[in-house]
């Protein structure tokens, strides 16, 4: 047996495992890590999040990420050369995390490496008879175990494909695993730059569970910003979005995708809800001369409508659930309040309620998939009829 499987087989075997867990999405504020024990598997996974911080992106990395990020047409050179670069600068934030916590490599046992995610290409948004689901993540999984000395699990979400997926939410794995509640029916909530949720019925009924994209989180109001707000990345306290006054037929237009007519589960992404998208929706409904808290008001409104809209096709026939909220999303207050006006009743709470910092869940879900890629596969949970398959994700590379 070779040592590197030895070591693996070594990890598995241990009553708990130290993974770190990586996101960084498409917002680009950030690397989340999160450094998590976990012991178990399945709906037994028992997860402690011991470390986490958010690594801020410098002017010049989201340069060069956004210099490929979400177009067709890009210069092929700077996506090969991204690839290691941003396994090495990842690698390079782990190491700087690790000596602020006062631990070393051989603290770590795994890498769980999510990547920078670059393209999405569900088959029902190119349209090709010849070609099927695509996703494209880099950030070299070989580089970044080489560059902090730690085994890494990466490139999840082309198995998801591989199997049938459309490769996203993969959120639906981690968040039944545990998350699960024979108690109360939840939904756990996501805004990050797209918006998804993951239902979990309190019936405990894997064939009932899905996990889905409902359309743009935060990802237009931030584009919006930064174009017009040179310095700026997002919009502090809704200030410039409370300012304003919704477009009736701004939103009218924005609504409008034929996405958001397919049933659950779908996905999407900055390809499709991103700056063009909405000139196009100014231009359709002759709103060109919108003042810009204005346009942010009402891509707020679009972002909490689209939510709202698929909570309530969820739910329509339950008399109570939780929604557990998380990403980016949370910190927006506009956003927020018109989600809880709209549902009255209805208890809105964060991710925190259940022991896992809301900043953190997405990083700590990747942990959960690197240790069901260890020591899972006991308990399958799949639903074929909703696109969820059974199957163990994560591709390893050693760090030698």
């Amino acid at each position: 047996m070779h040592a590197h499987i030895q070591n693996l087989f070594n990890i598995a075997a241990k009553p708990s495992r130290k993974v770190i867990g990586l996101m960084s999405g498409t917002s680009l504020d950030g690397l989340d890590v999160a450094l998590c024990e976990l012991s178990g598997d399945g709906l037994n996974t028992r997860i402690n999040l011991l470390q986490f911080t958010t690594v801020d992106y410098d002017a010049g990395y989201k340069q060069r990420v956004k210099a490929v990020f979400s177009k067709r047409e890009v210069d092929l050179q700077a996506v090969t050369l991204l690839n290691p670069w941003i396994g090495l600068e990842h690698g390079r934030m782990i190491n700087q995390c690790l000596e602020q916590w006062q631990l070393t490599a051989a603290d770590v046992d795994v890498i769980a490496s999510h990547g920078q995610t670059i393209f999405h290409c569900p088959k029902r948004q190119h349209n090709l008879a010849d070609y099927g689901n695509a996703t494209l993540q880099i950030g070299d999984g070989d580089h970044l175990a080489m560059a902090t000395g730690i085994i890494t699990l990466s490139d999840f979400r082309q198995k998801h494909i591989a199997a049938g997926g459309e490769g996203a939410p993969l959120a639906v794995y981690g968040d039944y695993l545990l998350f699960s509640s024979n108690s109360e029916n939840r939904i756990m909530l996501n805004i990050g730059g797209i918006a998804n949720f993951t239902w979990l019925p309190q019936t405990l009924d894997a064939e009932a569970v899905f996990s889905s994209d409902i359309g743009p989180g935060n990802t237009m109001m931030d584009a919006f910003i930064q174009q017009h707000y040179p310095g700026k990345y997002f919009d502090e306290n809704s200030l410039l979005a409370k300012a304003g006054k919704v477009s009736e037929p701004l939103l009218g237009a924005l609504k409008q995708d034929s996405f958001f007519a397919l049933g659950f589960p779908k996905t999407t992404g900055p390809e499709v809800f991103n700056l063009a998208y909405l000139a196009k929706a100014q231009q359709v409904s002759g709103t060109e001369q919108l003042s810009h808290a204005d346009i942010m008001a009402t891509l707020n409104c679009f972002s909490a409508d689209m939510i709202i809209s698929a909570i309530k096709q969820t739910t329509a026939k339950l008399e109570q659930f939780v929604i557990y909220a998380s990403g980016g999303g949370i910190h927006n207050p506009l956003l927020m309040a018109q989600i809880q006006a709209a549902l009255p009743g209805v208890s809105i709470k964060t991710t925190h309620d259940l022991g896992i910092n809301p900043d953190a869940k997405e990083a700590v879900l990747f942990a959960v998939l690197a240790n069901e890629c260890l020591v899972g596969g006991k308990q399958k949970f799949s639903n074929a009829r909703e696109g969820i398959p059974g199957v163990t994700m994560g591709k390893v590379s050693f760090a030698d």
